[in-house]
């Protein structure tokens, strides 16, 4: 991993600890519910054209088609890289947790997820003649500089910036909120910043521990929900 990465990284697990809530919040129970069905309802119907299946297999996402879940999975992941021993967003499953929000809580955003992944897909063919997914790690590392920038042209709405910040603020969410919202898959979030989830009881040692919490069970509102 280069510096560059260990510094957006630590960047981001320092956002997220300073949020606090984002570890256990995450999107309302009756959304994420209806996003699910519709995720299991895509994945019995007949298979989709080409250049319409979800980026991971298995028939369409919740929302989003194979390209566009393919450019916010590599996005996501220059946002929070993954190395050995510290998951990335690949790794916590970050694009099902922006996949089904786009589909429940945060709908009203699809708009601005389209025109901001086609302004993207333009400024990367414009400037590199390749989209965002071909591009060198360092080159989407250019492209996302510019977005925050707001020096990265063709964005009208959202704003290069907006939809920067948005994508930065769902790959937070996605790698830190309870995996029953669809991301930290495995908890690998919660292990990266500490982070006990539900636990019946602490023993003194643990209360006393300056170290990462990491034993098990390291449960979340899945396991709560079934009880």
């Amino acid at each position: 991993m280069s510096k560059h990465d260990e510094s957006r990284r630590k960047f981001l697990v320092g956002a997220a600890v300073g949020a606090g809530a984002v570890a256990t919040g995450g999107l309302p129970a009756d959304a994420l519910a209806q996003a699910q069905k519709k995720k299991k309802t895509a994945a019995a119907a007949p298979s989709p054209a080409a250049g319409h299946e979800h980026a991971s297999g298995g028939g369409l996402g919740a929302f989003l088609n194979q390209d566009d879940a393919a450019t916010i999975a590599a996005f996501a992941e220059r946002l929070m890289p993954g190395a050995p021993g510290k998951p990335g967003a690949r790794d916590a499953d970050v694009l099902n947790y922006i996949d089904l929000a786009l589909a429940g809580a945060y709908a009203d955003l699809q708009d601005f997820y389209r025109r901001g992944l086609t302004a993207l897909d333009q400024y990367c063919r414009t400037t590199y003649s390749k989209p965002f997914v071909e591009l060198s790690a360092a080159q989407q590392d250019e492209v996302i500089t510019a977005l925050e920038a707001g020096k990265a042209g063709g964005f009208t709405w959202p704003s290069a910036g907006a939809f920067f910040n948005t994508l930065r603020t769902h790959t937070i969410e996605g790698m830190f909120a309870d995996p029953v919202y669809g991301g930290n898959k495995d908890f690998a979030g919660w292990r990266l910043v500490g982070f006990p989830g539900a636990q019946p009881a602490f023993t003194p040692a643990d209360m006393q521990s300056r170290e990462a919490f990491t034993r098990v069970p390291m449960t979340g509102l899945q396991a709560k929900a079934k009880g």
